[in-house]
């Protein structure tokens, strides 16, 4: 287990909408806090396409994407050196907000070296980040649940999703397949919501209690005021958010997952009127993916793969 740094194989992306080639680094020296990871599995996440495609900000090429990485623990660091001192959201378990984060890839540490992803034989990341997968999850499917997976559950849990609930989901996709499995792994009652039926049956065997097509008149009716929460994981351009919100219930709330490139817009009414609250969720904390990897492993939450 060495803990000097090491040459690594991967696929990166040389230029905005490059096709990704093999290309190699030479990782950074394991840190005291480090573990080395083999990669047997990555998960492919829409922030990997918005970077590669340098959608949500500047991307320094080469970049390496990957993030929901699964693999062997190969090496460790010493861990005998102090932890630094938490920030205030990383002390309050808030550490996907942390301003001095450094995510998996296309950012730099304190050092200057660059962060490179999962799409490669090997990766070195901070302990506190690696989370031991339950016997029961294969591989393959526990990559998704770590982004995926997370994003959808933190919210539920944070806004304190109990049985009874009625909880919407828009955009029934990698991030709303999931969120229906863990509506209901809670007890919750998932309400699917979509611009078409060509989804009707896949999202109701997958649990969804209902099934609303926004497209047709009466569907798009019968819908209005039909939830407590809303969890909208859509990021195309030009989304009608009067509608969205016209869904839920008096002193509802929208939570935001989805990423899209243009301003949102809605009537303030639609808001102040009925005591809409409106928030954003981003992944989740050490704490909610390890919660959600127990949910999943308890209730057989899994993706489609």
């Amino acid at each position: 287990m060495s803990a000097a740094p090491r040459l690594v194989n991967t696929y990166a992306a040389m230029e905005k909408s490059g096709e990704l080639k093999p290309w190699q680094y030479t990782s950074r020296p394991l840190g005291d806090e480090d573990v080395e990871i083999k990669i047997s599995h990555c998960g492919i996440c829409g922030s990997d396409v918005h970077t590669l495609d340098s959608g949500w900000g500047p991307t320094v090429y080469p970049v390496v994407v990957g993030h929901e990485i699964v693999g062997e623990v190969t090496a460790t660091g010493p861990k005998n050196k102090e932890a630094d001192k938490p920030c205030v959201d990383c002390a309050d378990k808030m550490e996907s907000y942390c301003d001095r984060a450094v995510l998996t890839y296309n950012t730099k540490y304190e050092d200057g070296a660059l962060a490179y992803g999962g799409y490669a034989d090997y990766v070195r990341v901070s302990n506190a980040f690696a989370f031991k997968i339950p016997d029961n999850i294969p591989s393959d499917a526990a990559a998704p649940l770590l982004c995926a997976g997370a994003t959808v559950f933190s919210p539920l849990k944070h806004e304190n999703v109990k049985p009874g609930d009625r909880v919407g989901v828009i955009g029934v996709g990698g991030l709303g397949h999931l969120a229906i499995q863990f509506i209901r792994a809670l007890g919750a009652v998932p309400v699917a919501f979509s611009r078409s039926a060509n989804k009707r049956q896949q999202i109701l065997d997958l649990g969804a209690a209902e099934f609303y097509n926004l497209s047709d008149p009466e569907d798009a009716k019968t819908a209005v005021n039909s939830v407590n929460m809303l969890i909208l994981t859509a990021d195309a351009k030009g989304m009608p958010y009067n509608q969205y919100l016209g869904l839920l219930r008096k002193r509802g709330t929208l939570v935001m997952l989805g990423l899209p490139n243009d301003e949102i817009k809605f009537l303030p009414m639609f808001v102040v009127g009925r005591g809409i609250r409106v928030v954003g969720s981003l992944i989740g904390s050490i704490e909610d993916i390890e919660d959600m990897l127990k949910l999943a492993a308890e209730k057989n939450v899994r993706p489609i793969i």
